[in-house]
């Protein structure tokens, strides 16, 4: 048995924005579980993040470090760049997804969480993996709604890109 729990994630949105979805693969030890969720209209940066929250909710020991691996240069930059401080100190003042982040913030505290960036369509097995059930998610016709995103939309901010 592993001393971490490993989490794949990633995140699609057809036209960006469109449709979109997100997808984890996570494991510990001999356990492993697949998540994929779809959304009628959002963003790939939108279900990025979200795909990492998610996981992060379906674990019900915080004790056990986790090792997240994503190809989300925004997701990963923003953590381990400290930007995400940075937006917190300015009140997410001019900052996209702030809804998503607060929630990040709020679903992390407790973990000992490690952050990893990979390459995606470079044939990391579980990332492809994330890749084809976030996709799936996307095409499949979801009607999930994204109930920030389209408020957003449709209030014609420009902070939904």
């Amino acid at each position: 048995m592993s001393n971490w729990i490993t989490i794949y994630t990633d995140g699609a949105a057809l036209g960006n924005p469109g449709p979109g979805g997100f997808g984890v693969v996570m494991y510990y030890g001999s356990h492993r579980k697949e998540i994929s969720e779809g959304y009628r209209l959002t963003t790939n940066n939108r279900m990025e993040l979200l795909a990492v929250i998610v996981a992060l909710q379906n674990i019900k020991d915080k004790s056990i470090p986790i090792k997240v691996f994503t190809d989300s240069k925004y997701v990963c930059d923003s953590i381990e760049k400290k930007w995400l401080e940075v937006w917190v100190r300015k009140g997410f003042k001019n900052v996209k997804n702030p809804d998503l982040w607060k929630l990040f913030l709020e679903t992390r505290k407790g973990f000992q969480l490690e952050l990893n960036w990979v390459k995606g369509h470079a044939g990391i097995k579980e990332n492809e993996r994330c890749d084809e059930l976030a996709t799936t998610a996307a095409k499949n016709a979801p009607t999930k709604i994204d109930q920030f995103f389209e408020n957003l939309k449709n209030s014609g901010s420009a902070l939904d890109f």
